[in-house]
């Protein structure tokens, strides 16, 4: 999975580089290595790109944790800017088995769960660059119905 989201466009392009996921998926760590082509006007990294390098993560881990019987997808985000962000910067995720746990349970009834997830961008020295907060929304998939009958057909038994 790693080596598929290095290469996929929005990061090869951009100069985001997955370097962890878990084998369980409780566990991601990604980075940004600023170049020319995502530096803002001034210099420092595009906020697009902050954000970008943040993107797809809970929703994947959440997704991969729960397992096939679950809809997960991206409701809302949000990110604040704490300071210019030069050089390598970096987002570690961490998916506690409690909150997976948590979230199957609040999903039990086939209702869904809104859930905000909170990870920071920090620099080489482990200062907060962004702050960034995704919400997702879970839901166990409804069970499929039996196919009508075809018109005249006979049921078997």
């Amino acid at each position: 999975m790693r080596h598929v989201l290095n290469l996929w466009p929005p990061f090869l392009f951009t100069g985001i580089h997955v370097t962890a996921i878990a084998a369980d998926y409780g566990h991601a760590r990604v980075e940004l290595r600023q170049r020319w082509y995502n530096r803002n006007y001034v210099g420092t990294h595009f906020g697009g790109s902050l954000f970008a390098m943040t993107d797809p993560f809970w929703m994947l881990l959440v997704m991969r944790s729960l397992g096939s019987g679950y809809i997960v997808w991206d409701r809302a985000a949000e990110i604040v800017f704490e300071r210019p962000g030069r050089g390598v910067v970096s987002a570690g995720f961490r998916l506690a088995p409690a909150t997976v746990e948590a979230l199957r349970e609040a999903t039990a009834d086939g209702g869904k769960c809104l859930h905000w997830f909170d990870v920071d961008v920090v620099d080489a020295e482990s200062v907060v660059v962004a702050r960034v907060r995704k919400q997702l929304y879970v839901r166990r998939k409804r069970p499929a119905a039996a196919a009508p009958a075809a018109p005249g057909a006979t049921p078997t038994g």
